[in-house]
């Protein structure tokens, strides 16, 4: 059932060596590891998520694996499936108890769907797996594998955990609840901030996600490459031409009556002339677009009743637009709710008043190609004034770090623990109480708008935040000092007589 992942070696050590400001990264990043890989010569390490594609995950595993094994360790990327209809409505539903939210409703029934679909994963992992192996589970849906493994010799397994929720309620206790049997089976875990941590592991750490700061979706793009990159994508039309084709798949927004259209067919967006205000992540009850919309729409009416306000900030006000954009919500295969989200927030966005509507794009961004993706995703955040992040919950958000790495302001709150990691009120960016407070949320946009002096250093100080904290070479010396002392933990030869990588 489980399935291995190709991970080119797109991008080397030496392409980041090549730039001046990410070459003092990559000598540390070389130097701690010319003293940890030799240590894990003739180990694997796999990495084990349930998606290829969409999410902040699968976005991050193809750079890990390919770094370790340029860094000299053999890594490996699986992707687990399941045959049982019911198994990612579960995960999902256990994804959003994590998190705090949901009906803590779990039977019998579910645990049954869940085991069978780790069985079935585990079967095809103990055909690859060798002695001393590292095995690292990303999230919940493939946390039941360590514990049908616990046979193999010397495994060492690392639970690795992105989501959380800082505090318990009814339902982060009926989550753990559920996946705490599979807990003992696991030598370490990691969480993305210390809120997170349950008392389920016998050991555990913090490790923060990493930007990429080469990946398509973060490297440096000229003015002509953003038009080049929103032409071809379908979200601007140009005058003449451009020099690459168009994507196979444009972009589609949603129409007046809710179906989707290419995103020009309503008219500019205006993403090149405009201030825009942006929102972009998968479509997830807990990220907390409705409220976004609502302050939007709030904002523009403030125009009809605001007298003396400065001309400048008017005009900001009357051209400003917001962006909510996410993936294809057919094109996730993990996250069965996403089309039912993306069409309640379609019908939010038919009932706005017309000059509104006008205003706002909820555009939904094809996953065929995740290169192309992620150029549209690269250019629609350069192209913002304001990036938002308004979660309810979110496990890190790292959405965060990749605009605050392009010099964009954030706008998020404090009750979501991840965003709250990364920006800091007042220095990056602003941070509100309550991401459900709408008028709380239009009077940090009409700030922030009218704060252009302050925007500049906003996001002038947030690159700087994530070159010391965010970007991926900091991540990767943690996780090799974490591989070799786990496998020392063990008692593991760190030097054993088989050939390296995989089997």
């Amino acid at each position: 059932m489980a399935r291995k992942i190709d991970v080119p070696d797109d991008i080397t050590l030496d392409d980041y060596r090549s730039y001046a400001h990410l070459a003092p990264g990559i000598a540390e990043l070389e130097s701690e590891a010319a003293l940890l890989a030799p240590r894990l010569r003739g180990r694997t390490v796999w990495m084990v998520n349930s998606t290829s594609q969409g999410g902040g995950v699968a976005e991050m595993l193809p750079t890990m694996v390919s770094l370790l094994r340029q860094l000299g360790v053999a890594a490996e990327w699986v992707v687990i499936e399941s045959s049982e209809p019911r198994f990612f409505s579960l995960t999902k539903r256990l994804h959003n108890l994590v998190h705090g939210e949901g009906t803590p409703d779990l039977d019998g029934s579910d645990r049954e769907v869940y085991e069978k679909t780790s069985h079935e994963n585990a079967a095809t992992l103990r055909e690859w797996l060798a002695p001393g192996d590292v095995l690292v589970v990303h999230d919940p849906q493939p946390m039941g594998l360590a514990s049908q493994l616990v046979d193999l010799e010397v495994l060492s397994t690392i639970r690795r955990c992105h989501i959380g929720r800082d505090g318990s309620n009814d339902a982060t206790r009926a989550a753990w609840s559920f996946l705490a049997p599979y807990a003992p089976a696991y030598d370490l875990a990691i969480f993305s901030a210390p809120e997170y941590i349950p008392d389920l592991f016998p050991r555990s750490t913090v490790v923060y996600p990493a930007v990429n700061p080469l990946s398509r979706k973060n490297r440096e793009l000229s003015v002509h490459r953003v038009t080049g990159v929103l032409a071809n994508s379908g979200l601007t039309t140009v005058e003449g031409t451009v020099v690459t084709p168009s994507y196979t798949d444009p972009a589609r927004r949603v129409g007046p009556d809710g179906t989707l259209v290419p995103a020009t067919t309503l008219g500019e967006i205006g993403l090149m002339s405009r201030p825009v205000i942006t929102q972009i992540s998968r479509w997830d009850r807990l990220k907390g677009f409705p409220w976004v919309l609502d302050a939007f729409a709030r904002l523009k009416q403030r125009l009809r009743t605001s007298d003396g306000m400065d001309p400048i900030q008017r005009r900001r006000l009357e051209i400003v637009r917001l962006v909510l954009a996410g993936p294809d919500p057919g094109a996730v295969e993990d996250d069965p709710e996403g089309a039912q989200v993306f069409g309640e927030l379609a019908d939010r966005y038919q009932a706005l008043e017309p000059h509104t509507r006008d205003d706002v794009a909820l555009l939904a961004l094809p996953m065929a190609s995740r290169a192309e993706n992620a150029h549209m995703v690269n250019a629609l955040q350069r192209c913002s004034s304001i990036v938002v992040q308004n979660s309810i919950r979110e496990g890190f958000g790292l959405t965060v770090a990749e605009a605050m790495w392009k010099r964009v302001p954030i706008l998020s709150n404090l009750q979501a623990c991840g965003p709250r990691q990364q920006v800091r009120d007042g220095l990056d960016g602003r941070m509100i109480a309550d991401p459900t407070d709408v008028e709380a949320l239009a009077d940090a946009m009409e700030e922030m708008l009218r704060s252009h002096h302050e925007r500049d250093l906003w996001g002038r100080r947030g690159q700087r935040r994530v070159y010391d904290e965010f970007l991926v070479f900091a991540q990767l010396r943690k996780w090799l000092r974490i591989l070799a002392e786990q496998l020392q933990s063990d008692g593991v030869d760190v030097a054993p007589d088989r050939e390296s990588g995989s089997a």
